[in-house]
């Protein structure tokens, strides 16, 4: 079916373009939701949610062509997994070691990273602290600046960098470790 009129049947509440829907996406979003929560009980709730809401919202929803109702739900679930982590009222809690300078971390480059499985580097972001996985995902995933990454998480822009940099060390000494024996 068409994107166009799977979005149109989803707005008259056919229960067939509902069920083509999550057929066609719900992998895409579990994926997205499990980068955000970390663990799949949670990220398959908060993919329940996620539906709930695009299904809610569709008419706000605008076809503007090829790939638009795919970005338009990915975003909804982003905002979903965005809603839920601020509810856990983490993301302030990540303390920030202010006047000590962070140990330079060298990052791994694209031939050390092709070793790894990307079933390995995803267990690696959904083991971040949550505030890392959120600013790591927003930034490096969502392509998001840290002046939008601040709005949306309630953090200022220095907390998104300094995350995202503590993100990016974490997960270096991780695939640096995992190279080793491996």
């Amino acid at each position: 079916m068409e994107e166009q009129i799977l979005a149109e049947g989803c707005r008259k509440g056919d229960d067939m373009a509902r069920k083509e829907l999550y057929d066609r996406y719900a992998g895409r979003l579990l994926s997205i939701c499990m980068r955000y929560a970390g663990d799949r009980a949670t990220a398959e709730d908060l993919l329940h949610d996620a539906f709930l809401k695009i299904y809610g919202a569709f008419d706000r929803f605008t076809y503007r062509g090829t790939g638009s109702l795919r970005a338009w739900i990915e975003r909804i679930t982003v905002n979903v997994a965005l809603e839920w982590i601020r509810s856990r009222s983490k993301l302030g809690s990540v303390t920030l070691d202010e006047g000590k300078a962070a140990a330079e971390v060298v990052e791994p480059d694209v031939a050390e990273m092709a070793r790894v499985p990307r079933e390995v580097l995803m267990r690696f972001i959904g083991e971040l602290p949550e505030g890392y996985r959120a600013v790591f995902n927003l930034y490096c995933i969502e392509e998001y600046s840290h002046r939008d990454i601040a709005r949306m998480l309630g953090i200022n822009e220095k907390s998104s960098s300094s995350q995202l940099f503590r993100a990016r060390a974490m997960l270096a000494r991780r695939i640096r470790a995992y190279l080793e024996t491996h």
